[in-house]
């Protein structure tokens, strides 16, 4: 297995040992000693798995108090995933990275906790399954909109289905304020 760094360093790819053969294939979609090795040493708690149809984008979303780090991979279909950088003090707050993963390429995109999160279903249809180190919660979840001009996120579709909540979420500019806050501590989360 091949763990890189992408442009924002704490979010990361994996690349698994795929066995090929006459029957199929086989992979190790996750292991924790060689993620520990890595030193990606996180504790995954909760798995989630979406089916898309064409053109679905879901996102972009995160929790506020409890963020989930997450290890995104694609069963069907392929995708086009996005992490957003949602930690206020870091070098690089609101800048994104895209990764197209597939079951043709059997990639893995891992985000640590404080990114936004989102994708895109670029074919037919697309089954998403993925690992978070953290509990979902409904009402600790924050997003962004899909195309926050301040973002400038270089989608592969330009006119998506989403979901009645993703149209009507906030650009980072109206909630950088609350990010701010809950980083400073100031409203019952983690730092």
């Amino acid at each position: 297995m091949r763990i890189m760094p992408t442009r924002i360093k704490e979010v990361l790819l994996v690349e698994p040992d795929v066995y090929r053969d006459a029957r199929g294939f086989f992979l190790e979609s996750y292991h924790f000693q060689k993620f520990n090795q890595a030193g990606l040493g996180v504790r995954f708690v909760q798995d989630n798995h979406s089916r898309s149809g064409s053109g679905t984008l879901r996102g972009l979303h995160a929790q506020l108090r409890k963020p989930q780090g997450k290890l995104i991979r694609v069963v069907q279909g392929e995708i086009f995933d996005v992490a957003v950088d949602a930690r206020p003090d870091s070098p690089t707050f609101g800048q994104w990275v895209g990764q197209v993963l597939s079951q043709e390429n059997f990639l893995q995109l891992y985000l640590p906790p404080g990114f936004f999160h989102g994708f895109c279903v670029t074919g037919s249809s697309a089954e998403v399954e993925y690992k978070c180190t953290d509990f979902y919660g409904a009402s600790d979840e924050i997003g962004l909109r899909w195309d926050d001009p301040d973002l400038k996120i270089q989608w592969p579709i330009s006119d998506p289905v989403l979901s009645e909540k993703d149209k009507k979420l906030p650009l980072l500019k109206e909630i950088r304020g609350a990010l701010d806050m809950y980083r400073a501590g100031r409203l019952g989360g983690r730092a």
